[in-house]
């Protein structure tokens, strides 16, 4: 009678911990699957570009960030040449950054440049 009562207790207490590991473990999928990349964008000059990789390193403010062209934005690439400024949106996912979108900006012309020629007129003969 004790031996049964052993057996049984030892059953239930594996049943009680296997339920609680599988609860666990069902917790953790669904709080993988909710985790979204979150859109960014950024502005600054090409580095460095790859059009046939599909790659592009983008120079901001205050850091470079290397980025991996979708195929949409891979499109985009032929038009972009290293020195251009860019317009750039992006996801970050497991540590690459992936562009979405890629768009030459135009460089604002220098205060200098539109003072200079505000007031003059054109040279007459």
């Amino acid at each position: 009678m004790k031996n049964m009562l052993k057996v049984l207790v030892i059953a239930l207490t594996a049943l009680a911990f296997s339920g609680a590991s599988f609860a666990a473990d069902t917790a953790t999928k669904t709080t993988t699957k909710s985790e979204k990349p979150t859109a960014m964008s950024a502005t600054g000059a090409v580095t460095a570009m790859d059009a046939k990789a599909g790659t592009l390193t983008v120079k901001t403010d205050d850091k470079a960030l290397d980025l991996t062209a979708s195929s949409k934005a891979k499109k985009a690439l032929g038009k972009v040449k290293v020195g251009d400024t860019v317009k750039v949106s992006y996801t970050e996912k497991d540590g690459k950054m992936n562009a979405s979108s890629i768009s030459v900006v135009k460089a604002p012309a220098t205060a200098k440049a539109a003072g200079d020629m505000m007031g003059k007129k054109p040279a007459t003969k």
